[in-house]
């Protein structure tokens, strides 16, 4: 006997007040079909009976109730303990905090980097600023410069590992170990998209890149080969 599908409506709250909570992930982990709840905590997802209903937010424990034929899914879930995002802190820092660091740390480059406007306004009027055309050409000035770039690659390849992270990309696919590694370095966001991006906008994208990646899981697209900066001494 095939089982019956149809869409239930559920509210997610929290389990303390009894207030609605909004960007839960809501995943079927019979079916891994997955949706996100909305402001006022409200989803839509399609079940049958004996299905498993997973719920998870940041901040939160991971929730799961059976579909049992109930008319709305009411989940409510538990508040971590306090300490939890607090170790999260010290453990990791975001990609911000690692910039600043960097910047810090590498006062001298940045300003041999940025070597201002070349024009400066003295006694006599406005003229070249020696000083400035000296960081533009000289080869600590553009030394500085590939280290400033360096750095500033690094911070966005951060700011993506911070949001499109394997748990996140594992509850919407369902991939694990080796095949979830394949996919997420075929379909690696770039920095501008994940900056702008919605959380319902990026598991968005991670489905739609999933339905390609189930065509071929095995492809393997070639790695990007690093940039080359040369420098020409006339």
């Amino acid at each position: 006997m095939i089982a019956q599908t149809k869409t239930v409506q559920g509210i997610v709250l929290d389990k303390g007040t009894n207030q609605r909570i909004g960007k839960g992930f809501i995943k079927n982990d019979n079916t891994k079909e997955n949706t996100f709840n909305n402001a006022r905590g409200e989803f839509e997802i399609r079940v049958s009976l004996g299905d498993l209903i997973i719920t998870s937010k940041e901040g939160y424990l991971t929730d799961t109730i059976k579909y049992t034929g109930q008319q709305v899914l009411m989940v409510y879930l538990d508040k971590t303990s306090i300490y939890i995002p607090e170790v999260r802190v010290v453990a990791r820092r975001s990609p911000d905090e690692v910039l600043q660091q960097r910047r810090e740390e590498f006062n001298k480059a940045y300003k041999l980097a940025d070597p201002g406007s070349i024009f400066s306004v003295g006694p006599t009027g406005a003229g070249l600023s020696i000083g400035s055309i000296y960081n533009m050409l000289s080869r600590e000035g553009k030394n500085a410069r590939r280290l400033t770039r360096f750095i500033q690659r690094e911070y966005e390849e951060d700011v993506i590992d911070a949001k499109f992270t394997r748990d996140l990309v594992s509850n919407v696919t369902g991939l694990v170990g080796e095949r979830l590694t394949i996919f997420m370095s075929n379909y690696r966001p770039t920095y501008y998209f994940v900056t702008v991006a919605t959380p319902y906008e990026l598991a968005t994208y991670i489905r739609s890149k999933y339905e390609i990646f189930k065509l071929n899981p095995n492809l393997r697209f070639l790695p990007r080969l690093p940039e080359i900066d040369l420098e020409v001494n006339n």
